[in-house]
């Protein structure tokens, strides 16, 4: 007799949103890859600099799940946030 045993395959799911801290706000917030491209050319363009400007990207607040203990995005609001106020999780 053979037993055959097979093993599903993991493989990673890259999101469609990258997490960033919200310094000011102090909560942890969902950007859109497609917004995330502001945010990267803002820092390589006002590196160094310390008078930023208000450039703004859209996104949503991460919210505890309860049932899950973790952090889910709140897709009930989206919402508007100052690029010099993000950094990077």
């Amino acid at each position: 007799t053979i037993i055959t045993h097979t093993m599903g395959l993991l493989r990673s799911i890259k999101s469609d949103y990258e997490t960033y801290e919200h310094l000011s706000l102090a909560c942890i917030v969902a950007i859109e890859r497609a917004e995330c491209k502001k945010i990267k050319a803002f820092y390589q363009k006002y590196k160094g600099k310390k008078d930023l400007p208000s450039d703004l990207v859209e996104g949503y607040k991460m919210v505890v799940d309860e049932e899950f203990e973790s952090l889910k995005i709140d897709f009930s609001e989206l919402l508007t946030f100052e690029i010099k106020h993000l950094n990077k999780v």
